[in-house]
Protein backbone atom coordinates (compact mmCIF):
# COMPACT_ATOMS: atom_id res chain seq x y z
CA UNK A 1 0.00 0.00 0.00
CA UNK A 2 1.24 3.49 -1.04
CA UNK A 3 1.38 6.39 1.29
CA UNK A 4 0.18 10.15 0.91
CA UNK A 5 2.01 13.26 2.00
CA UNK A 6 0.20 16.83 1.12
CA UNK A 7 2.44 19.85 1.45
CA UNK A 8 0.19 23.03 2.10
CA UNK A 9 1.01 26.60 1.47
CA UNK A 10 -0.77 29.44 2.61
CA UNK A 11 0.05 33.10 0.87
CA UNK A 12 -1.51 36.35 2.96
CA UNK A 13 -2.14 38.86 0.16
CA UNK A 14 -2.07 42.87 0.37
CA UNK A 15 -4.94 44.77 -0.88
CA UNK A 16 -2.78 44.33 -3.74
CA UNK A 17 -2.88 41.15 -4.24
CA UNK A 18 1.19 41.28 -3.42
CA UNK A 19 2.18 38.30 -0.99
CA UNK A 20 2.72 39.90 2.19
CA UNK A 21 2.97 36.16 4.13
CA UNK A 22 4.10 32.85 2.98
CA UNK A 23 3.85 29.87 5.58
CA UNK A 24 3.61 25.93 4.81
CA UNK A 25 3.51 22.77 6.02
CA UNK A 26 4.02 19.07 5.07
CA UNK A 27 2.48 15.72 6.55
CA UNK A 28 5.89 14.11 6.59
CA UNK A 29 7.46 17.32 8.77
CA UNK A 30 7.41 16.68 12.50
CA UNK A 31 6.23 19.99 12.99
CA UNK A 32 3.06 20.22 13.04
CA UNK A 33 2.46 24.36 13.18
CA UNK A 34 2.84 25.97 9.40
CA UNK A 35 6.54 27.38 9.05
CA UNK A 36 7.20 31.14 7.57
CA UNK A 37 8.80 31.23 4.65
CA UNK A 38 9.56 35.20 2.18
CA UNK A 39 9.99 33.51 -1.04
CA UNK A 40 8.99 30.37 -2.35
CA UNK A 41 9.72 28.51 -5.99
CA UNK A 42 7.58 25.21 -7.19
CA UNK A 43 8.16 23.76 -10.33
CA UNK A 44 5.98 21.07 -11.90
CA UNK A 45 6.90 19.29 -14.97
CA UNK A 46 3.84 18.87 -17.47
CA UNK A 47 5.31 15.44 -19.52
CA UNK A 48 2.57 16.20 -22.48
CA UNK A 49 3.68 19.54 -23.23
CA UNK A 50 7.37 18.87 -21.80
CA UNK A 51 7.24 22.37 -20.33
CA UNK A 52 8.00 23.46 -16.06
CA UNK A 53 4.98 25.31 -14.75
CA UNK A 54 5.80 27.34 -12.04
CA UNK A 55 5.07 29.39 -9.20
CA UNK A 56 7.51 32.08 -8.00
CA UNK A 57 6.34 34.03 -5.06
CA UNK A 58 8.44 36.33 -2.24
CA UNK A 59 7.02 38.95 0.44
CA UNK A 60 7.65 42.47 -0.23
CA UNK A 61 9.84 42.64 3.00
CA UNK A 62 12.40 40.18 1.38
CA UNK A 63 15.49 41.86 0.99
CA UNK A 64 17.40 41.84 -2.11
CA UNK A 65 20.88 39.83 -0.18
CA UNK A 66 18.35 37.42 1.26
CA UNK A 67 17.12 37.14 -2.76
CA UNK A 68 20.49 36.60 -4.18
CA UNK A 69 21.03 34.10 -1.22
CA UNK A 70 17.82 32.26 -1.53
CA UNK A 71 18.90 32.10 -5.44
CA UNK A 72 22.46 30.79 -4.65
CA UNK A 73 20.66 28.03 -2.33
CA UNK A 74 18.55 27.34 -5.00
CA UNK A 75 20.93 26.99 -7.71
CA UNK A 76 23.16 24.58 -5.40
CA UNK A 77 20.39 22.52 -4.87
CA UNK A 78 18.93 22.21 -8.47
CA UNK A 79 22.97 21.11 -9.11
CA UNK A 80 22.98 18.43 -6.24
CA UNK A 81 19.15 17.32 -7.71
CA UNK A 82 20.22 17.19 -11.54
CA UNK A 83 23.57 14.98 -9.87
CA UNK A 84 21.75 12.53 -7.72
CA UNK A 85 19.39 11.88 -10.84
CA UNK A 86 21.88 11.46 -13.77
CA UNK A 87 24.53 10.10 -12.13
CA UNK A 88 27.64 10.11 -14.10
CA UNK A 89 25.70 10.82 -17.08
CA UNK A 90 25.33 14.64 -15.81
CA UNK A 91 27.43 15.07 -13.46
CA UNK A 92 29.87 17.52 -15.76
CA UNK A 93 26.75 19.59 -16.18
CA UNK A 94 25.57 19.83 -12.21
CA UNK A 95 29.55 20.78 -11.63
CA UNK A 96 29.53 23.57 -14.17
CA UNK A 97 25.50 24.57 -12.54
CA UNK A 98 27.69 24.66 -9.24
CA UNK A 99 30.53 26.70 -10.61
CA UNK A 100 27.76 28.67 -12.23
CA UNK A 101 26.00 30.11 -8.56
CA UNK A 102 29.44 30.37 -7.24
CA UNK A 103 30.35 33.07 -9.15
CA UNK A 104 26.86 34.61 -9.04
CA UNK A 105 27.30 34.57 -4.79
CA UNK A 106 30.25 36.27 -5.40
CA UNK A 107 28.93 38.85 -8.15
CA UNK A 108 26.12 40.03 -6.19
CA UNK A 109 27.90 39.86 -2.90
CA UNK A 110 30.48 42.35 -4.35
CA UNK A 111 27.61 44.34 -5.86
CA UNK A 112 26.02 44.65 -2.84
CA UNK A 113 29.04 45.41 -1.07
CA UNK A 114 29.44 48.34 -3.28
CA UNK A 115 25.85 49.55 -2.74
CA UNK A 116 26.14 49.48 1.06
CA UNK A 117 29.03 51.69 1.13
CA UNK A 118 26.95 54.55 -0.73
Amino acid sequence: MSTTSNIKIQVGLDENKWPETIHWSATDNKEERMTKAKAMMVSFWDPAERAALRIDLWTKDMMVDEMADFFFETMMTMADTFDRATGEFGREQANELRTFAKGFQSKLQAKLAEENKR
